[in-house]
């Protein structure tokens, strides 16, 4: 492929990135995508491998067909076999009625595999037997059927250590690794991490209306240096959270927002020297995106809330500092309003403030706002505001 065709086919399949092992890997995908050679796309937890049978699929002469692609890992073993080879009615408790398999709706098409060493020993038999015939047998059926599919599979195991523990049949190992596809990890690819930030600090801030993170050099190589074992996943949720908490909304006056070293610092976790690669995982961020979208928007809404308060102080004339504290107490997280008894210091900030801008007034219109939005869901609008129902009713007694 020359380059203007490889950068054509990243752009097409939003693929960041210029290490040689990527291009290598993207230039056999198009290579083998004309014939029907069954494909074993490899690689670590969160590198990208999805985009592979993509490529293949939409480049071969199956690309009018469908493709499906299967989360083997994520389906129960007991119903494995009916989500790929169908079932007949009755064939089990709960099959009220006859169900086509993805090796039967597929036909003519392409059938993407992942995880596939987490497939069953019984389930891998019955695999085999398609790759090499093309027939399969709905579950509770004795009819042989026939299929024309072209598989492609993916792991981030090593599947020879699998096949030497008796976790996967060997016979099934070579037919599947007919054309072998590493993608490199993200640490492997030092040159192209900065890259990634750029892109997922841009489409963040387009996202979210806030300004574009950029990193300082010392920042940069603290970047390149981490070793990333959640690879490209791992990068876009921390420049995703460096975009929430560091950002600002745009305004006349800055596009950007400059991070240094020991900022991010804080969003790097510290290095284990026995932490294996694996999906990234934080304590504090969900891994289901629906949630972490969710908390990503809460974060904002009060960020931008905090911002509009700041706006009426100064416009009021009241001192930064009383803005600070305003601020700070209403991002306050929820440890601090457990207590019954009266901050002292906030009692006596509400004295020194004008009755309308006291910490309570500036809580009471927050928590007002968020309940309009919600039309009174107390339910909802604690969990907007990240605090317990529990809170927020004490909360509305108290002001």
């Amino acid at each position: 492929m020359t380059n203007q065709e490889l950068q054509t086919l990243k752009n097409k399949y939003d693929i960041i990135g210029n290490d040689p092992a990527l291009n290598r890997a993207l230039e056999i995908a198009v290579a083998v995508a004309p014939t029907d050679i069954t494909v074993l796309v490899s690689g670590e937890s969160g590198v990208g491998k999805e985009n592979i049978p993509k490529i293949i699929h939409q480049n071969s002469p199956r690309r009018r067909g469908k493709y499906f692609a299967i989360n083997c890992g994520a389906i129960p073993e007991g119903t494995i076999d009916s989500e790929l080879f169908g079932h007949e009615k009755g064939s089990f408790t709960g099959a009220n009625e006859m169900r086509r398999g993805y090796f039967e709706e597929a036909d003519g098409g392409t059938l993407f595999l992942d995880e596939i060493g987490e497939l069953p020993l019984a389930s891998q038999a019955k695999l085999l037997r398609v790759l090499q015939s093309g027939e399969f047998i709905r579950v509770g059926s004795s009819k042989v059927l026939k299929t024309d599919v072209r598989v492609i599979a993916a792991t981030n195991v090593n599947l020879l250590h699998a096949v030497s523990k008796g976790k996967f049949r060997e016979d099934l190992y070579y037919r599947l690794n007919a054309i072998s596809i590493k993608m490199p990890a993200l640490r492997e690819r030092p040159t192209d991490i900065n890259l990634l930030f750029r892109k997922f600090a841009s489409d963040f801030s387009a996202k979210y209306g806030v300004c574009k993170i950029t990193l300082t050099e010392e920042a940069s190589i603290m970047l390149r240096k981490y070793r990333w074992p959640g690879n490209i996943r791992q990068l876009k949720n921390v420049a995703e959270s460096i975009s929430a908490l560091e950002s600002v909304r745009l305004s006349g006056f800055t596009d950007k927002c400059v991070i240094d070293a020991a900022t991010l610092s804080g969003y790097i976790p510290r290095e284990e020297p026995n932490l294996l690669p694996a999906k990234a995982s934080s304590p504090e961020f969900s891994e289901n995106p629906g949630e972490r979208e969710a908390i990503i928007r809460t974060i904002l809404q009060l960020k931008q809330d905090v911002e509009h308060l700041k706006e009426i102080v100064a416009s009021g004339g009241y001192s930064a500092v009383h803005a600070k504290q305003v601020s700070a107490a209403i991002a306050a997280p929820e440890s601090e309003y457990m207590s019954h008894d009266e901050d002292p210091e906030e009692q006596e900030l509400e004295e020194s403030l004008p009755s309308d801008m006291s910490i309570k007034a500036a809580n009471m219109e927050l928590i007002e706002k968020v309940l309009k939005r919600h039309g009174g869901n107390r339910k909802a609008a604690a969990a907007e505001l990240g605090i317990s129902e529990r809170t927020l009713y004490r909360k509305l007694k108290q002001l």
